[in-house]
């Protein structure tokens, strides 16, 4: 058995970038929520994808909580959200004591479906905002989706956490909407062991965003407080990890998306298997390089058989709508969602792979339909 190949894990830069920052927090001793880094991240996260203001956030979960706040949404809303997702991206709405509404994905894109959202705004006219993924790097049909929310007047949220890097028709992710949020939890493609970041055009809603982020604090001698807050902000010493790694994300992207093109090169000839969709106006980050299964080989055939080499992988995400906690809650589409669940598995895509790695991998995958003497 092999050293272990991880899925995705945290990479940092062979130039040390990361540790200057830190350094410079310690040095400085601005350990705390506030600091230079914090505000040089967010600046320069900002630049980097063309939105003119972020918030530097304790994570992408709390930076999709702050969003929803900021558009208003409140106790019994209505939240449209793209159902194939991790759990994040729907939890907040929870918080909000709002009521999520799932919308299912199509196969062009695997994100929200336009159809299934343009159904959905004819079946709740009341909706007070939408939250769209841009899955495992690839990007919806943002221009749709931006179409159908300006011509109901709705607030339109991207949860970019996995796109960081993943450009639409040549601009970023995340910079379409309202609002839009990044995650640099563990396993995305930069990190600062856990964070997020919001941003937006609308700078007075960024500037309330950080108010609501350090426990909605007023201006006073005393500790003073008008509205309800939260303890969200982002350490001076994480931002200062933050800023190294954005030094190297395009370093990184290219990396996945070698990874990306590796597999789909070693692995088309196999019949059985389907790659990630490709669009002429996306140029993913591929945060992961997923397939899907059409044979006798299943998804989890593959994952028992890499996990004996020592390999993680990971089936797609399960749909929000058939999770138990939100399967109360009304979906609106035509189960491509589920059928992308149940025959999809994500390959290890570590930016730390090497060559030999990748084709420990490849041959696995090989190794198995072959045994299997399956014919198609």
């Amino acid at each position: 058995m092999g050293e272990r190949i991880f899925l995705s894990s945290p990479h940092m830069s062979d130039e040390g970038y990361e540790m200057a920052y830190v350094k410079e927090a310690f040095d400085t001793n601005w350990i705390a929520p506030l600091g230079n880094n914090v505000n040089m991240f967010e600046k320069e996260l900002a630049e980097k994808v063309g939105a003119k203001a972020g918030a530097a956030l304790s994570s992408g979960t709390a930076a999709i909580h702050l969003a929803l706040k900021a558009a208003g949404v409140r106790d019994g809303d209505v939240v449209f959200c793209s159902t194939l997702t991790f759990s994040a991206t729907a939890n907040p709405i929870i918080y909000q004591n709002a009521i999520p509404v799932f919308i299912d994905s199509n196969y062009k894109t695997w994100n929200m479906c336009p159809k299934a959202l343009e159904e959905a705004f004819e079946k709740y006219p009341e909706v007070k905002a939408v939250i769209v993924v841009h899955l495992y790097g690839l990007s919806a049909d943002i221009d749709s989706i931006v179409e159908l929310c300006k011509k109901h007047n709705v607030a339109l949220i991207e949860d970019a956490a996995e796109s960081l890097g993943t450009y639409y028709k040549g601009k970023h992710t995340g910079t379409f909407g309202d609002y839009g949020i990044f995650s640099f939890n563990g396993n995305k493609i930069i990190t600062t062991s856990g964070g997020g970041m919001l941003v937006s055009d609308q700078e007075e809603r960024i500037e309330k965003a950080r108010f609501w982020a350090t426990q909605s604090r007023d201006q006073a001698r005393h500790y003073e407080h008008s509205e309800l807050g939260f303890n969200y902000r982002m350490s001076n010493v994480v931002a200062g990890i933050g800023r190294g790694q954005l030094k190297i994300l395009d370093e990184r992207v290219d990396k996945k998306r070698y990874i990306y093109k590796y597999y789909k090169k070693a692995l088309s000839e196999l019949d059985g298997i389907e790659f990630m969709p490709e669009n002429e106006w996306d140029k993913p980050n591929y945060w992961l390089s997923a397939i899907t299964l059409t044979g006798k080989i299943r998804p989890i055939d593959v994952i028992e058989a890499l996990e004996k080499e020592n390999i993680e992988s990971r089936p797609v995400w399960k749909p929000m709508h058939i999770q138990p906690f939100f399967e109360k809650y009304d979906y609106i589409g035509s189960n491509v969602s589920e059928n992308l669940f149940e025959n999809g598995i994500c390959l290890p895509s570590d930016t730390k792979m090497t060559e030999d790695d990748l084709n420990r991998v490849v041959e696995v995958i090989k190794g198995l339909f072959t045994c299997n003497l399956i014919t198609y």
